[in-house]
């Protein structure tokens, strides 16, 4: 019995020592939110939580070559041409003479956002080849000393989003830098980028920080930090410190030294649960560039857009939508002609997107929810992107006593229209009209006592036939793991052509289907998909990056009856080369 006393008190010791060196720490931290409680956390980011939309801005030099140099397209991203197109620096500043927004106007850029339904715009202030998309004592390489236009962008837009009510954040790349001498992440292909990366800390980085976030009033609400390379806790810790200037600003978890942020930032996807526990938001492109490429026209459309929207909303993250002006300060067409569309559709819908939280729901066959919790109370905005035919919305599970349902979209009198409601062992029926009220999204609010009651519910079908298998929903075999964070959100240590993931899944409407599955790998190998007894092969696309995915689609098609089946992704063992699974999707072939 002493034995186990002196044990117990050598462990309270322990973990005493351990708890004043944490305290200790945290009080020496050079993060001003070290010592920052639960409740001055959700206080500082409340407004972002109900935001959940937001416009991205991409714009600076890169946009005179709008991805063109000497006489070639050059591959990539628009923002990326110095590096992807080996640009000497003297060569790259040159286009600075030709950076002259004169058609720039901050107030028709803000109305634009606002009318979209947006809460918020984060523009570049300085982008990896380091320009300064603002007036900066540190650097010459900046708008206005080094270009005709000669004026600071950043007042008027803060000036038009202080007038409409939008919050203002920066990007800022704090570790590379292709022209002050950052981090040479990507390699340096030109001998003038050859510096040392803590003096272009020290004397860029640092004085430009804090010039952003001294000279622009209120803002930055949002610092939104890019790329980590190179950045050690030393070089970090000079930048976060100077948050200290800017109290309750939000930043994300890009900027490297160990420093979580506040964000997470997953970027062009839409994790398949969010990240539970963690603030997150979703950037994206409308077409397949950030910064103004002048011939890519590969456009998202309307529908695709709100659809991201919603099923971000509804996972409960952010969904930060850029633009990517030209150089001479205009907004492209295409943008502003769906920022319009979603505007009217979140004039009608935003309710259900504004200040919710995440699905109660593992899936819906038919869209996604949101939800509002008041009391002893909840309000599920059930967004539907398949309407049903027969007029019958199966809400799958719920067991909830319904208070009342209706339509968000008001009729002709400026009235909800009431629908009928009805529970089973199946869930909850929802009689609707026949016609949707939006082709793309239309949403039913349902009212029910208490929080979400929900049973299990198996994967099925959606609506339009097809069934969606997602990594988190795997059975995995043998040393396969799901992976989250940091670019990731699937299937993982697959360098093990003996282990496999599996789902289990019901089929309703027998039919054939063809097979596509979401797949990144350093290089090609093959797999095969095996279900009652079929197998198709399929081949992991090379994309070089295992966060980046590319569909890849399996050769013939699966002829499946209606009842339950399993489905099993199993390597070709011969040459097998390891790959990351982000899901497996099973469309009605036509």
């Amino acid at each position: 019995m002493k034995h186990k006393t002196k044990l117990k008190s050598i462990c309270a010791a322990l973990l005493a020592a351990a708890s004043l060196q944490f305290a200790s720490y945290a009080a020496e931290s050079p993060d001003p939110y070290a010592n920052e409680t639960a409740a001055q956390r959700d206080a500082r980011l409340e407004w972002f939580r109900a935001a959940r939309f937001g416009m991205f801005i991409h714009w600076g030099v890169y946009s005179v070559p709008a991805g063109t140099y000497d006489g070639k397209k050059i591959s990539g991203i628009g923002e990326w041409i110095m590096c992807n197109g080996k640009i000497p620096m003297a060569e790259y500043q040159k286009f600075a003479t030709g950076y002259n927004p004169t058609n720039y106007n901050a107030d028709a850029w803000v109305k634009l956002a606002k009318a979209a339904g947006m809460k918020y715009i984060v523009i570049t202030a300085k982008h990896h080849d380091g320009f300064a998309n603002f007036a900066t004592k540190a650097s010459l390489w900046n708008i206005v000393d080094a270009t005709p236009y000669g004026k600071d962008v950043l007042p008027p837009l803060a000036a038009a989003c202080r007038k409409y009510g939008v919050k203002l954040g920066f990007y800022y790349s704090q570790a590379q830098d292709w022209n002050n001498g950052g981090s040479e992440c990507k390699g340096a292909w030109d001998p003038a980028q050859k510096h040392d990366m803590d003096e272009y800390i020290d004397k860029v980085a640092v004085p430009q920080m804090r010039e952003l976030l001294s000279n622009y009033g209120e803002f930055p609400a949002v610092l939104w930090w890019d790329t980590s390379c190179d950045m050690n806790q030393e070089r970090a810790a000079k930048l976060i410190e100077l948050l200290k200037l800017k109290p309750g600003i939000i930043h994300n978890n890009r900027l490297g030294g160990d420093f979580k942020g506040d964000t997470e930032t997953p970027e062009q996807y839409v994790p398949a649960t969010g990240f539970p526990g963690r603030d997150w938001e979703t950037c994206m492109t409308m077409n397949d560039t950030w910064g103004f490429k002048s011939y890519d026209n590969n456009w998202k459309s309307t529908e695709t857009i709100l659809r991201n929207l919603v099923d971000i909303a509804s996972k409960g993250g952010n969904y930060l939508l850029n633009v990517g002006p030209t150089s001479a300060g205009e907004i492209p067409a295409p943008s502003i002609e769906r920022l319009k569309a979603v505007g009217e559709w979140m004039k009608v819908n935003g309710e259900g997107i504004y200040g919710t939280t995440a699905t109660p729901f593992k899936r819906l066959p038919w869209g996604r929810c949101t939800k509002k919790i008041s009391g002893n109370e909840t309000t599920l905005y059930l967004h539907v992107f398949n309407w049903p035919a027969d007029g019958k919305l199966v809400v799958p599970g719920l067991k909830n006593e319904i208070v009342a349902a209706h339509l968000l979209q008001k009729n002709w009198l400026g009235g909800y229209k009431k629908l009928s409601t009805a529970s089973g062992v199946d869930g909850v029926t929802v009689s609707v009209p026949q016609t949707a009220p939006d082709i793309i999204s239309s949403t039913v609010v349902l009212k029910i006592k208490g929080t979400p009651d929900i049973s299990a519910t198996a994967i099925t079908q959606e609506s339009d036939g097809s069934v969606r298998l997602m990594a988190s929903e795997a059975d995995l075999r043998g040393a396969l793991q799901y992976e989250k964070g940091d670019g990731k959100d699937n299937i993982g240590y697959w360098g093990n052509a003996e282990d496999a993931a599996a789902w289990t899944f019901k089929i309703d409407r027998a039919g054939k289907f063809k097979v596509s599955a979401e797949i990144a790998a350093l290089e090609s190998a093959k797999f095969e998909v095996s279900v009652a007894g079929q197998k198709l092969s399929g081949t992991s696309p090379a994309t070089k990056d295992y966060t980046k995915f590319k569909r890849s689609n399996l050769t013939g098609t699966l002829d499946l009856a209606a009842g339950s089946v399993t489905l099993t992704v199993k390597p070709v063992a011969e040459n097998w080369q390891a790959m990351n699974l982000r899901s497996v999707t099973l469309q009605p072939a036509k």
